[in-house]
């Protein structure tokens, strides 16, 4: 170094000189980051180097190694020394004397050294016995001494610990397991602890030793920058506090801050939970990958044996259209193309989470880089799946990462951009604010059975915070955020204003229910005209308890939650008008007149298929109309069976019902009889459509009994078994005892499944009553159906027997 060699050799090896050196190099504003950890490692190698060779003399077979982060030339001001006397086993008293020479210069000093004396076989014995000890070893640098026995011993450890992989990587996972339990998340952390918490140094080291096994290795995209980013921090703490420390204390923040010329703590700390997050993902990405590799190893000489030595074919079984499950993860299907399919990665987003599978890390890659924007508005597919998404509960969060890691989501939803990483300085929010919108999106899909409209639950839970990160109060300007995204995603302009009632006033429960007289008629009322309708109300009322419990352990309790409940039960009563009727049909159309007429000439169902259009927000001459998905027609002689029959031919035909409306169709006068006419909008889960000719005949045969539907079921669920995947919330069937005058009315809130529809059609049945209508709607992965029934004389059920009705249907779905 240029400062140092003008100096004599007997003051560069001198404590007073090497300390004079440091200081200047610590405290010079010209150099920082990695250029002046490499000097500071520099200048440290030419001290200890000389005081080697001043204590050695005529001893051979010793060298003096740097291991762990000094070994990897990272030193921080306040770093401790990480040093290692190997000899060959001669001269004991000699080696003692020369660690002495070493030690205690370093001790004088002030500076914090790790030191240990071994020869090659003991080191590696105690690498054996500690893992920690052997990663520190895989970073081993020569410094002074004997060259050839310091590469020995590098050598040795390399091989053994690429020997010893398959056995000390799931230790060195579990260990990683249990310091994140401890420490927690660097990239949620207000006082993070920069090198131990989960996605910190010590992760990053980590994966330096995974790719050092030849096992598995880490996506590099990222990785590196975000290393040096922390260590620039830790750096800036250690100069900023004089103290050799890793944790980021509130108190220091600002100074750490303006040691690296940030505007200011906040700034600090979402660049510091940026590169966490860069690293937890490739953390997760490296250790799937190593247990893939893992479990290969173990599976494959069994495989090979069975096949004659042939080399095994992965399994690929589908998940939806352009997504497919391999080797535990969800992956992009041969036949998917990106570039034409702007919905694949919400539908294969979904698809994962809804499986309990991760995303796979060239799947997310290979989106981010082929695929087109989706249109404004979106597709109602699109829709549809960012729904799914959302209703997945925990897995939701492991597949938002990944999308979130390659940039997925800022693309998506543009506003994400202000509030990804951005911190949260209240004791109350233990996470940023965009993980906190995923974490209350979450807690929300536990409550989709308590809401008519699941759909704008877990929409307005991802977005009640979204204007945090603009000026003024969050919920004004969340309002206008809010009214903005969901305009683009494609609800219509009712579902637009109840989104962005839910944001401006996700806070008015809670709040009003602490901290205002509940007896007090003109506060009940106040709330009641704020929030508008009773369904707006339900919907309100769920994402309070799940923005809550999604804060933090100190932002719900029971009493809280009492308290709300009694607001909601005062507002209810205010917003209770008379009882809503049955919905009045619309007037059929042509075309279901036509097939009525037909269905009733021949005596037999009839089908017809089209697409289904709808026309862009604002169209001019040139808007294209939006695909909706396909429109399934059936008109059919009013009979016994014919739900069941009808959903369960689709679902053997792999169709999934979006929605459904059944009415019975009144015929012309003079004519004795009616039709049941059906309307769906169906989807293939993969696929091509069926020909409407082979649903014709197969709903002839299901309605005739020569098509055995529940066996035909069972048998594709036997050959396709479904995985478990999410864990929903249990179904809900409930009897709305005042929705009709003319039927009752039992609604089913349940987890969308192949031959849901079937089975509840069935049990109907079962049951001995006539669906009068039906009106079926699938929100994500959420049915909300309700079913307009009858006895036998078309009068409504008596109360006892549809509470029975609903609770045996319960039973039926819970089996």
């Amino acid at each position: 170094m240029t400062s140092t060699n003008v100096r004599t050799e007997e003051e560069d090896s001198g404590p007073s000189g090497y300390a004079a050196a440091r200081l200047r190099l610590l405290t010079e504003g010209a150099r920082s980051g990695p250029p002046r950890r490499a000097a500071l490692a520099e200048l440290t190698d030419q001290w200890l180097a000389g005081l080697f060779t001043a204590g050695a003399e005529q001893l051979r077979g010793v060298s003096l190694i740097a291991v762990g982060g000094y070994g990897r030339g990272e030193l921080s001001p306040r770093s401790d020394l990480d040093l290692l006397l190997l000899h060959d086993g001669g001269d004991s008293d000699a080696v003692a004397a020369l660690a002495d020479r070493i030690w205690y210069p370093v001790w004088d000093l002030g500076l914090a050294l790790d030191h240990s004396v071994r020869t090659p076989a003991e080191a590696r014995r105690t690498a054996g016995e500690d893992l920690k000890v052997q990663l520190g070893l895989l970073d081993a640098r020569h410094l002074a001494g004997d060259l050839g026995l310091t590469a020995s011993l590098r050598t040795a450890v390399l091989a053994d610990w690429r020997n010893q992989a398959p056995r000390r990587l799931p230790e060195l996972q579990e260990l990683c397991a249990e310091r994140a339990e401890r420490q927690g998340e660097l990239q949620y952390l207000l006082e993070p602890d920069l090198k131990e918490a989960r996605g910190g140094l010590r992760d990053a080291t980590t994966l330096r030793a995974v790719a050092a096994s030849w096992l598995a290795d880490a996506p590099r995209e990222g990785l590196d920058e975000a290393r040096r980013h922390l260590l620039d921090v830790r750096d800036a703490l250690h100069l900023a506090t004089g103290r050799a420390t890793d944790r980021l204390s509130l108190q220091e923040q600002d100074q750490v801050a303006a040691e690296l010329g940030l505007l200011d703590a906040d700034t600090l700390l979402r660049q510091v939970y940026e590169a966490a997050r860069v690293i937890s993902y490739a953390s997760d990405v490296t250790w799937r990958e190593v247990s893939r590799v893992l479990r290969s190893r173990a599976v494959r000489p069994r495989l090979r044996a069975m096949l004659g030595g042939g080399k095994p074919v992965a399994e690929r079984s589908p998940l939806a259209e352009g997504v497919v499950e391999q080797d535990g993860e969800a992956v992009l299907a041969r036949a998917a193309r990106p570039e034409r399919d702007p919905v694949l990665p919400l539908r294969a987003a979904a698809a994962a989470a809804q499986a309990g599978l991760p995303l796979s890390l060239h799947a997310v890659r290979r989106l981010a880089a082929t695929v087109r924007p989706l249109p404004t508005p979106w597709p109602a597919e699109a829709r549809e799946q960012l729904v799914t998404l959302l209703g997945s509960g925990r897995p939701t969060i492991e597949v938002w990462e990944a999308l979130e890691a390659e940039g997925l989501i800022s693309r998506i939803l543009p506003d994400w951009e202000r509030v990804r990483c951005r911190p949260q300085r209240n004791a109350v929010h233990v996470w940023t604010v965009d993980r906190h919108l995923i974490e209350t999106a979450v807690r929300a899909s536990e409550f989709t059975r308590r809401v008519s409209r699941p759909d704008l639950l877990l929409v307005g839970a991802l977005l009640h915070d979204i204007g945090k990160g603009w000026p003024g109060d969050h919920s004004v300007a969340g309002e206008i955020i809010a009214r903005d995204v969901a305009s683009r995603i494609g609800f219509d302009r009712s579902d637009v204003a109840v989104l962005a009632t839910l944001v401006r006033h996700h806070l008015l429960l809670i709040e009003t229910a602490t901290r205002r007289d509940l007896e007090d008629p003109s506060t009940v009322r106040a709330v009641a005209e704020a929030v508008g309708t009773q369904s707006t109300l339900e919907l309100l009322h769920a994402l309070t308890e799940a923005d809550a419990l999604a804060t933090g352990p100190a932002a719900w309790s029971s009493w809280r939650g009492s308290l709300v409940a009694d607001l909601v039960k005062r507002v209810s009563a205010v917003l209770a008008g008379d009882a809503a009727d049955e919905p009045e049909a619309s007037a059929p159309t042509a075309e279901q007149e036509r097939l009525a007429i037909e269905a009733f000439r021949t005596g037999g169902p009839v089908l017809a298929l089209r697409a289904q259009t709808e026309p862009p927000a604002e169209a001019t001459v040139a808007d294209e109309p939006e695909p909706l998905g396909v429109e399934l027609l059936m008109a059919v002689p009013d009979q016994p069976g014919v739900l069941p029959a009808a959903a369960g031919v689709l679902a053997m035909h792999r169709l999934t019902v979006r929605t459904a409306e059944l009415r019975a169709l009144d015929l012309p006068e003079g004519v004795d009889g009616s039709v049941l006419v059906l309307s769906w909008r169906v989807a293939a889960e993969y696929g091509s459509l069926p020909q409407a000719a082979r649903l014709r005949a197969d709903l002839v045969r299901a309605l005739d009994g020569s098509l055995d539907v529940p066996g035909r079921l069972a048998e594709r669920d036997a050959a396709y078994p479904r995985r478990r995947g999410v864990i929903a919330p249990p179904p809900r069937v409930t009897v709305a005892s005042a929705a009709s005058r003319h039927a009752t009315v039992i609604e089913v809130r349940a987890q969308d499944a192949p031959g849901l529809l079937f089975r509840i059609g069935q049990a109907l049945e079962d049951a001995a009553v006539r669906v009068r209508s039906a009106h079926v709607s699938t929100l994500g992965a959420n049915a909300v159906d309700a079913f307009y029934v009858t006895g036998d004389e078309g009068a409504p059920l008596p109360g006892e027997e549809a509470v029975a009705v609903a609770r045996k249907l319960e039973e039926t779905l819970r089996a």
